[in-house]
């Protein structure tokens, strides 16, 4: 499970966290930083945050459609893992020539809410783009972000998502470590089958 830190500007309206606040936290880690970036022009957030210490970099293929392979040799070539995101009404077909190929992501985001806000009710049929993924790029890190916690899960676990995000099931909860265990469990639980 990845830890993960995200960046949100101009594809949707707020901003969580920035450079400067992995800056900060890198001085206090050694944990995988994810910056995941709804933003307009990614290429130009990938100096900042490899400047912070971001680890992984996850931009939009809606907004990236035409300049991803240069967007993906840019990350790699300052240190950081690159993925991509999609909105749940984006078909899972649009991400497939940035998985495969010489120039590639090594991970797929798939965004099982819409992109903006935490809270939101986790979609379950977004699942089918996980399935779809695990069963076409065995070894691919795929990663499951909105509306994830102890009831949603198991679902999202046994599609095949290996890397889970979760904000407000983790700091809502009266016990947070716990709420992290049960998601992890969940998650080694399925890789094992």
């Amino acid at each position: 499970m990845t830890e993960s830190v995200h960046d949100i500007r101009h594809f949707v309206p707020n901003l969580t966290l920035g450079a400067p606040v992995i800056q900060s936290l890198r001085k206090h880690t050694e944990a995988y930083l994810d910056c995941h970036l709804m933003v307009t022009n990614p290429l130009d957030y990938v100096e900042p945050l490899a400047k912070a210490g971001a680890s992984g970099f996850t931009f939009h293929v809606e907004v990236s459609k035409d300049n991803w392979q240069e967007l993906v040799k840019r990350i790699k070539s300052k240190g950081m893992t690159p993925g991509v995101a999609l909105k749940p009404g984006t078909p899972i077909e649009e991400v497939f020539p940035l998985v495969e190929g010489e120039i590639h992501v090594d991970m797929v985001l798939v965004m099982t809410v819409e992109p903006g806000f935490g809270g939101q009710k986790f979609m379950p049929e977004t699942m089918d783009k996980v399935r779809t993924l695990r069963n076409k790029y065995p070894s691919l890190d795929i990663e499951v972000d909105g509306g994830l916690g102890p009831s949603t899960i198991d679902i999202a676990a046994s599609a095949g998502a290996n890397c889970i995000v979760a904000g407000s099931s983790v700091f809502g909860a009266p016990e947070p470590a716990k709420v992290i265990s049960l998601l992890r469990t969940s998650v080694e639980e399925s890789q094992k089958k």
